[in-house]
């Protein structure tokens, strides 16, 4: 088995740990749920909310945002480019995740996930809120984008049975086998073709995870993504269906682990399985 580093420093932050810094001024605390209107419903004190769906992609194209919306929704939150972001949200820390993806993208230095999410902090009956905050405006300055953490179609192609990369899609094994084309209760984006890529390993996002929503520990996952072959001498790539799931799974491998190439292929089901003449296979065989 190869070894690697445990988890960078800082990069998982505990539920008390943010009790501690609610009122830190040099701490932002930011909400992204997959249920956008989870926020108004009651969170975290001293909390913003991201819409994803309107605040971490661009329109009308799918992309992330641009270097400048980024500049802007980052300096309209209050954020400085010397600010310790903390994020978290419902269902593990999916969007949560696909943020701090993005963060990295742009070179933010100082982010972190607030482990177990929106879930934990309500489980231990902690302190909650309906009022926004108002945080002064600040000015942030992007760096140029690290296409290393991004895998276009075109990485995915030349990936698949290559001994020197591997795969790993993280929906549940009735979407990997085509059976689905999406989860049961997120019918609303779709793609024209069930299946997973040819060659990829299936290994379900929430595999990573413990019965409180933390992620499991290093130990626990070096072992599940290297029993799969999946491991850190390889470029890796991680996709799901619209790539909030395998950002969660890209934070595991590379930010927990240590594994220094892997990529989150972001426009992943939903793009390769309505690419005209795209290579898919079905089935649960890997």
């Amino acid at each position: 088995m190869f070894s690697t580093t445990n988890s960078k420093p800082g990069v998982l932050v505990s539920t008390q740990w943010v009790a501690e810094h609610l009122n830190d001024p040099n701490v932002r605390l930011v909400e992204v749920d997959v249920d956008t209107s989870a926020y108004d419903t009651g969170h975290t004190p001293n909390t913003i909310g991201w819409n994803w769906q309107t605040q971490l992609q661009q329109h009308p194209a799918r992309d992330i945002p641009t270097k400048a919306e980024w500049e802007e929704l980052l300096s309209d939150a209050g954020i400085s480019n010397d600010t310790h972001v903390v994020l978290f949200g419902d269902n593990n820390n999916w969007f949560a995740a696909f943020a701090y993806w993005i963060f990295k993208i742009y070179g933010h230095e100082n982010v972190s996930l607030m482990d177990g999410g929106r879930k934990k902090w309500f489980d231990e009956n902690r302190e909650t809120t309906t009022e926004s905050p108002s945080p002064q405006r600040a000015s942030y300055r992007a760096k140029d984008a690290n296409s290393a953490l991004r895998a276009s179609r075109d990485h995915v192609q030349k990936a698949i049975d290559n001994p020197s990369q591997g795969m790993v899609d993280v929906r549940s094994p009735a979407e990997f086998s085509g059976q689905l084309l999406a989860p049961e209760n997120l019918p609303q984006e779709g793609a024209q073709r069930g299946g997973h890529v040819p060659s990829a390993r299936n290994i379900p996002w929430g595999t990573a995870a413990a019965a409180d929503g933390t992620y499991k520990s290093p130990d626990e996952l070096r072992q599940i993504y290297g029993d799969k072959g999946l491991t850190p001498d390889k470029e890796i790539i991680a996709y799901c269906r619209i790539g909030e799931r395998s950002a969660h799974t890209w934070f595991a491998l590379h930010e927990i682990l240590g594994y220094p190439n892997v990529r989150n292929y972001d426009g992943s089901w939903t793009e390769w399985g309505s690419l005209i003449g795209a290579p898919i296979a079905t089935g649960n065989d890997e």
